[in-house]
């Protein structure tokens, strides 16, 4: 009996040792997990921050580069529209590194394509977005053309709005209290912006009645289309594309901007305004080499902008991405302070304090939704 009691005793001690070889085993996985939760996290909002970086400056850039080719003598209304769309080629290069890697990684590429839409859908995706965008574009750069930057700017902030109803119907957007005040204060923030009487500097001031209201309706056209833009996007990532990968965020903007470049281009020719491109090159009051760097930098900074954009739709949400744009609108105005030395006033100081303000309002919001799903899935807390 006393033999058996010790094999008794070591089977069990042996047993014990097993259940705690177990728990440490279990809580080490909890452990890794709950890493690899922080380390998802940490890379999430770190991307949401280049992102919000790439749309405040690309747009501030751009409107200024824009604003640069109507001043010294640029009077296509269509070159205007097309080197907002035409920077895609840039991503070439990105597609040269996947292919490369692709050769050594055979073996995910099986999974990938399990899980991608049909072609079909991806061509009806592309070919909408892409001539919504050119449609929106023009009309955006008619609004720039004709009407004065402050008011433009005023105009451009009634997209936020624009965006909200679209994703209201499209993407079940919730409103809360946070996401309304953000709202209040971008919308006002830009409004501001009317009531500044700087002189651009531009053609606009020129024009006559006719041309401001039209600038005036196409503005307002061109902010209703860009928030469709944004909201079909959002709705296109959640249903359709379903990946928040970077190739799909570039796949996206590569393929809607040939399709916006085509349809502008075909309105390049149709217009004539072609034929007086030439003319226009040669009286560019900075010149000719000064006219062509004007126009390619202006389509890479729109890249730039666009893929913080997309990218701020495919991480957050549509509406997030355009109060990201909306608290850039007065960011144009203190950089026009120090190129083209516009007068600075207290009015743009305030309303750029309510932009930030705003913009702070809605990420605190994201806090929040990001505490409730901490709580409905403790593990995956920040």
């Amino acid at each position: 009996m006393g033999e058996n009691q010790e094999k008794y005793i070591q089977i069990t001690e042996s047993a014990e040792l097993a259940k705690e070889g177990n728990t440490s085993e279990s809580s080490q996985t909890i452990i890794n997990q709950t890493k690899m939760t922080h380390k998802a996290n940490y890379m999430k909002w770190l991307k949401i921050f280049v992102y919000i970086i790439f749309i405040l400056l690309g747009q501030a850039v751009a409107t200024l580069l824009g604003r640069l080719y109507f001043d010294k003598g640029g009077k296509s209304k269509w070159l205007g529209t097309l080197v907002q769309v035409a920077g895609f080629p840039i991503f070439f290069s990105y597609y040269i590194i996947i292919a490369t890697n692709q050769k050594t990684n055979t073996n995910n590429n099986i999974s990938q394509t399990e899980q991608q839409p049909t072609l079909l859908k991806l061509v009806m995706v592309y070919l909408t977005l892409g001539l919504l965008l050119a449609a929106d574009c023009y009309l955006l750069s008619i609004g720039l053309m004709y009407i004065p930057v402050s008011t433009y700017s005023l105009i451009s902030s009634s997209q936020l709005a624009f965006n909200a109803i679209f994703s209201f119907f499209l993407n079940s957007q919730k409103f809360t209290p946070p996401i309304i005040n953000s709202l209040v204060l971008l919308t006002i923030s830009s409004t501001l912006l009317v009531f500044q009487t700087e002189s651009d500097g531009s053609a606009n001031n020129k024009t006559s009645k006719a041309k401001y209201i039209l600038g005036f309706l196409c503005t307002i056209a061109g902010s209703a289309g860009y928030g469709l833009v944004l909201s079909l996007t959002q709705l296109f990532f959640n249903k359709v594309i379903k990946s928040e990968s970077f190739k799909a965020i570039i796949d996206l903007i590569v393929y809607r901007s040939f399709v916006a470049c085509l349809a502008i281009v075909v309105g390049l020719f149709v217009s004539g305004e072609w034929r007086g491109l030439k003319k226009e090159m040669y009286e560019f009051e900075l010149g000719k080499v000064s006219y062509f760097m004007t126009l390619i930098w202006t389509a890479i900074v729109w890249k730039v902008y666009t893929v913080g954009c997309v990218g701020l739709i495919a991480e957050v949400s549509s509406l997030f991405s355009n109060a990201v744009s909306v608290l850039g609108s007065p960011v144009v105005p203190v950089a026009a302070v120090i190129i083209f030395h516009d007068k600075m006033s207290g009015m743009k100081g305030v309303a750029m304090a309510l932009a930030v303000w705003g913009f702070i309002s809605y990420a605190y919001q994201q806090y929040l939704d990001d505490c409730n799903k901490s709580k409905e899935n403790p593990r995956s807390s920040l």
